[in-house]
């Protein structure tokens, strides 16, 4: 079973790849560094709740399906 790390980066790769954004206008809109966004789609980094919040609203989805998704 992969980390909850991991399965975040995935879905969050997932969802942005979606929305049609590239790494650096994902973190352009959510105002958010580029590498940060790497670091998170690759397990490296966890976001905090400012930042998934951020994030969600970009990708237009709620902070709550993110989190059920990594159930």
């Amino acid at each position: 079973m992969k980390g909850l790390e991991a399965r975040f980066g995935e879905l969050l790769k997932e969802l942005r790849n979606k929305k049609g954004l590239t790494q650096e206008e994902l973190a352009t809109d959510c105002g958010l560094d580029r590498t940060y966004i790497s670091m998170l789609e690759r397990g490296l980094r966890q976001p905090t709740l400012t930042t998934l919040f951020k994030i969600a609203e970009v990708l237009n989805v709620s902070p709550s399906s993110i989190v059920k998704q990594l159930e």
